[in-house]
């Protein structure tokens, strides 16, 4: 428990200095006119864009769900993945989100194994998505910064994901030995279900295509989001540069992203003459947008209104 408390203080630390030492070194003079000038009405898309983002979402964790066993109903689905989007704002990293993703689920009634496994598949599929849509955009992005290092990292990045989900199907085939190992024997449990799930090309097709749609609703939102500050940034520069800056924001270091968000977002759009005020002005409007948006998702946590009905009077069927 101290270990977890200490954690929390540095993740806090982290964000706060990162922060600190970013706003020491740009001049917000400029920057600052546009949070007075901001427009409403691109906020208000940037809702729309939210909204059909928690619903993409919401279908493809059903699907993962379903395809190894855990039916679940859409509206218990949707709420419980709202009260996630809260705390992987307000936690250390998603992986906050996804505890209590967890957690929720199995109280909801679904199985453990189906609960746990369930939200690492969905977690898998979103980082996959992630890195092709990021490959995807690629060609686009060397098209801005020639003879760089980042040529060769996301490549690098999408081949260790591909050998590093193909090695985690095999996790429960290990000799013994390696079996008895506490990390593998965790991550073994959820070997069968990734073969099964990726076995199936209807609901692995479909999830990945979901994932892709996820991230770039995620890089409409910053779209928008530049937009009410008056930011010149077009639908492309966002396309091609938001997907590797939350790629980064995988690295569990801070609170919710925040910081690490900044700086990434202040070296991404400064390669299309993005100046740094206006791209930490950016990160933050974002930040602040995605957390105002999910606070609805408290509600559903207070009321416990997140239930799976269906599985319930499954369960009380059994019972009579």
């Amino acid at each position: 428990m101290q270990k977890k408390s200490l954690f929390l203080i540095l993740k806090i630390l982290v964000s706060s200095l990162l922060i600190w030492l970013l706003s020491l070194s740009i001049d917000f003079n400029f920057s600052i006119i546009r949070l007075e000038e901001i427009k409403y009405f691109y906020l208000f898309f940037a809702l729309v864009v939210f909204v059909m983002l928690l619903l993409n979402n919401t279908v493809r964790w059903r699907t993962v769900m379903s395809a190894i066993g855990g039916t679940m109903e859409f509206a218990a689905t949707l709420k419980i993945l709202y009260i996630s989007f809260f705390f992987n704002q307000a936690l250390p990293s998603a992986i906050g989100g996804d505890a209590f993703k967890i957690f929720l689920t199995r109280k909801s009634g679904i199985g453990l194994r189906e609960s746990i496994n369930g939200v690492m598949l969905e977690r898998i599929i979103t980082l996959l998505g992630l890195i092709l849509l990021v490959l995807i955009t690629q060609p686009f992005l060397m098209s801005t910064v020639k003879d760089t290092p980042l040529q060769f990292i996301f490549p690098t990045l999408a081949v260790g994901a591909i050998i590093g989900i193909y090695c985690l199907t095999w996790l429960d085939r290990l000799p013994r030995v390696m079996g008895d190992w506490k990390i593998i024997k965790g991550l073994a449990n959820i070997a069968l279900d990734t073969r099964i799930f990726f076995s199936s090309l209807r609901f692995s097709i479909f999830s990945i295509v979901l994932g892709i749609t996820g991230n770039i609703l995620i890089s409409l939102m910053v779209y928008f989001c530049a937009k009410s500050l008056s930011i010149e940034v077009t639908v492309v520069h966002c396309l091609v540069l938001v997907p590797p800056v939350v790629l980064i924001l995988t690295i569990p270091i801070s609170i919710g992203g925040w910081g690490v968000r900044e700086g990434a977002m202040i070296g991404a759009f400064g390669l299309v003459g993005i100046s740094g005020g206006d791209a930490f002005i950016l990160s933050i409007s974002f930040g602040l947008a995605n957390l105002c948006f999910s606070l609805p998702g408290v509600l559903f946590l207070i009321s416990g209104d997140y239930k799976n009905k269906g599985q319930n009077e499954k369960k009380n069927f059994n019972d009579s």
